[in-house]
């Protein structure tokens, strides 16, 4: 039974700063993390096997060794632990967060000794210019954390707003290795990103996830058609993906060259 929001709220607020050390479901289960409620409730759970499991079913099917991976809105990890696990010692991810507090959990998660890819975190936001930006703080999980101006109505309020550097994927180019995935989950600000992101889609061509909101989904989809991108439902089985004409909550954007 789903929890009124009157009691999910005084559980987020109860289990605020709650820590815990965590095991990654199969098959990165050699791989540990920590873990905060602050990142969303479903993390006071004792497995994560049940928590956001595309994307860690996309980092298996997706990351190779070697790879270099980028995860833009990386919250506590999840799929920046995952891709590096897939991508072992040989590979490399960049987990970009602008929220310092999720960036310490990170590090502290950096501290545990596995075997993976070298992971940097890098505590900035990703937009459409390099710059300074107000970085809002949501009231209830961090996981709804959003750039000023961006956002939905999931987040309960705000109970900070603090200022953040800023760059685009293009810039970040000049610092870290190209990638070969990009993973994108930065909260209604994904054609802010995508706008930033010509070097990256035109010459670099990796595969792109991304959290695409509705409202969002048609500026993100001529974006990703004017590249040559196809446009796949994420949610669904690799054997069952057929090009959208427009990008889904879920999207995972290919180089048509991929086939």
């Amino acid at each position: 039974m789903a929890k009124a929001p009157g009691v999910r709220n005084v559980a987020e607020h109860l289990s605020h700063r709650l820590v815990l050390r965590r095991r990654m479901p199969p098959p990165f289960g050699r791989t540990r993390l920590y873990v905060c409620s602050e990142g969303g409730l479903k993390y006071l759970r004792p497995r994560l096997t049940e928590i956001d499991p595309m994307l860690t079913s996309l980092a298996d099917e997706l990351v190779r060794p070697g790879d270099v991976i980028w995860d833009i809105g990386a919250n506590v990890g999840l799929f920046t632990f995952a891709a590096a696990t897939a991508a072992t010692r040989t590979g490399k991810v960049l987990a970009v967060e602008p929220d310092t507090w999720l960036v310490n959990l990170l590090r502290r998660s950096l501290r545990i000794p596995n075997d993976r890819a070298r992971i940097d975190v890098l505590p900035a936001a990703v937009g459409s210019a390099v710059g300074i930006s107000r970085f809002c703080v949501a009231s209830r999980s961090r996981a709804t954390n959003h750039l000023d101006g961006f956002g939905s109505s999931q987040t309960g309020g705000v109970r900070a707003v603090e200022t953040v550097p800023t760059f685009t994927l293009d810039s970040l180019l000049g610092h870290f290795s190209a990638p070969d995935l990009v993973k994108i989950d930065v909260e209604g600000a994904e054609h802010a990103v995508f706008s930033g992101a010509e070097e990256i889609l035109s010459r670099v061509r990796p595969a792109v996830i991304c959290e695409v909101m509705e409202s969002n989904s048609q500026r993100v989809t001529e974006t990703l058609h004017r590249w040559d991108y196809r446009i796949l439902d994420a949610t669904e089985p690799p054997e069952h993906r057929r090009s959208l004409a427009a990008a889904p909550v879920s999207t995972l954007a290919v180089p048509a060259e991929r086939g």
